[in-house]
């Protein structure tokens, strides 16, 4: 039977999980789901008239389905396709927690470890509260700080530094560990402390970590390198005429743990594998499970357009999203940044997951990846029905 439990995460063994699914399911039982979905993909993003889109579904090890949709510019002939790279924006945070986590695991970080070991520039207007926040807090967005704190200067384009130094007038709105604050500058903080536990840049620890061990060939970070990609969607954002093609901005690149990284969806299909725990070299099981215990809770996404008729809880973990999704959990992630949009979640119960990129601003995806899921559960009880 498959599992349902409002302490849905704490009880759970993913590696009894696993194994459990491995012996239950064949990628044959969510075939039709699979082929369902790509063709509503084709018909939503078409109906919203987004310039183009990629998504994948996976179950273990292996791809159900990879499909591509338009554009990489709506004013070129050319075609999307599983190699053209997106920006993930805050998916970016996955990548941060995983690395983060690796470190903790080895014994070089700790999640109780104070920021300001790492980052001494940082402060706040009470000093000791800056003091009161670890690697936890960071990774967990439970700092205490207001939410998006100084986003408007990174949309202003800041530079880090002098963003850095702007803390110090900031009073938090809690203790850190007691409430939900999403941040996209303070997250990136996580980056002084892997760089100077690693010995290595980010982008080094990012591709000799993970890139190149799960051979996500056409992954990159930061704007340069998106920039030097041939096979790249372009940015597009909606107006009231319709989308309207962009450049690329360089802002939020500058925060490369919340914002940095680019991917093609076949990239993402292998970033899916590893956490549903099919390469436990480069990520474990342990480490997994690390990633995925709920913290703060985030009770803003249970009110969630498309999303709130089936979340019973949400939670952040560390990088990631917890959700409970019908008595279910669900692991997911999401990112905006101007002109793209990324999902990725994945059910350890069912041991499959979808990632969808697109380059069009567009709430669609949020449509697309709840009903996926509804359908998703839907196929497991019938097929729990059957045994």
């Amino acid at each position: 039977m498959f599992l349902k439990s409002t302490a849905f995460i704490s009880t759970l063994s993913l590696a009894a999980l696993l194994s459990f699914n491995q012996a239950l399911a064949t990628p044959s039982h969510y075939a039709t789901l699979s082929d369902n979905f790509g063709q509503y993909f084709h018909r939503e993003l078409k109906s919203y008239k987004v310039p183009g889109g990629a998504f994948v579904i996976v179950e273990g090890n292996d791809v159900l389905k990879l499909d591509t949709y338009g554009k990489r510019d709506k004013n070129s002939n050319l075609a999307i396709n599983a190699d053209t790279v997106f920006r993930l924006a805050s998916v970016s945070k996955t990548f941060a927690g995983t690395l983060a986590g690796m470190l903790v695991a080895e014994k070089k970080l700790d999640w109780q470890q104070p920021i300001v070991n790492y980052l001494p520039e940082f402060t706040l207007a009470d000093p000791q509260s800056a003091r009161q926040i670890n690697l936890g807090h960071i990774i967990g967005h439970s700092t205490g700080l207001w939410p998006n704190s100084y986003d408007n200067l990174v949309n202003a384009n800041i530079k880090i530094p002098k963003i850095i130094g702007k803390f110090e007038e900031i009073t938090p709105m809690c203790n850190p560990g007691v409430c939900y604050g999403y941040q996209n500058v303070a997250f990136s903080f996580i980056q002084s402390a892997i760089e100077q536990q690693a010995n290595q840049s980010y982008q080094e620890m990012l591709q000799t970590r993970i890139f190149d061990p799960l051979k996500m060939k056409s992954a990159t970070l930061g704007f340069n390198a998106f920039q030097q990609t041939t096979n790249r969607a372009e940015p597009h954002v909606k107006t009231k005429s319709g989308f309207k093609q962009v450049k690329v901005k360089q802002n939020y690149y500058r925060l490369a743990p919340a914002a940095g990284v680019n991917a093609s969806i076949t990239d993402m299909s292998k970033w899916l594998i590893a956490n549903l725990g099919q390469n436990p070299e480069v990520i474990s099981t342990d480490l997994i499970k690390d990633l995925t215990t709920p913290g703060i809770k985030t009770t803003k996404e249970l009110r969630r357009r498309d999303w709130r008729s089936h979340l019973d809880s949400a939670h952040y973990g560390k990088g990631w999203r917890v959700y409970e999704f019908e008595g279910r959990p669900l692991i997911y992630h999401a990112g905006w940044v101007a002109g793209y949009v990324a999902e990725i979640s994945y059910s350890p119960e069912l041991n499959i997951g979808m990632a969808m990129l697109l380059n069009g601003e567009s709430r669609v995806v949020a449509k697309l990846s709840a009903e996926f899921w509804r359908d998703a559960f839907l196929t497991a009880d019938r097929l729990d029905k059957k045994h």
